[in-house]
């Protein structure tokens, strides 16, 4: 997604679909810009599932979105979290249907 993007541009372009009950932009944690990535959670699976389908590959701010849905981050083996130092990231208020909009971003 593109960086001008705001948490306003992606509760008004997902809300077409459903109730958004979390909006998420992923920033860098050094310089506190935007990685590229988003995630919007949904009330329900089903409206979740009809964003995926009617928002992937739309263009928002110039920048195609694709949309799929959240998965877990795969473990990096080593035991020790892998560069995240062990730290857990996700929101309490989101919940399994949300997904993740994704840009064309080295992100």
């Amino acid at each position: 997604m593109s960086f001008k993007t705001s948490e306003a541009d992606l509760r008004n372009a997902f809300s077409q679909f459903g109730t958004v009950t979390d909006v998420y932009i992923a920033n860098d944690r050094e310089t506190g810009r935007p990685r590229g990535f988003a995630f919007v959670t949904f009330a329900t699976e089903e409206e979740s599932k009809l964003a995926t389908e009617k928002l992937n590959g739309f263009d928002l701010d110039g920048r195609q979105l694709t949309v799929n849905e959240a998965r877990p981050k795969e473990d990096m083996g080593g035991g020790g979290g892998g560069g995240g130092g062990g730290r857990n990231f996700s929101s309490p208020n989101r919940k399994p249907g949300a997904f993740q909009a994704r840009g064309n971003s080295r992100y």
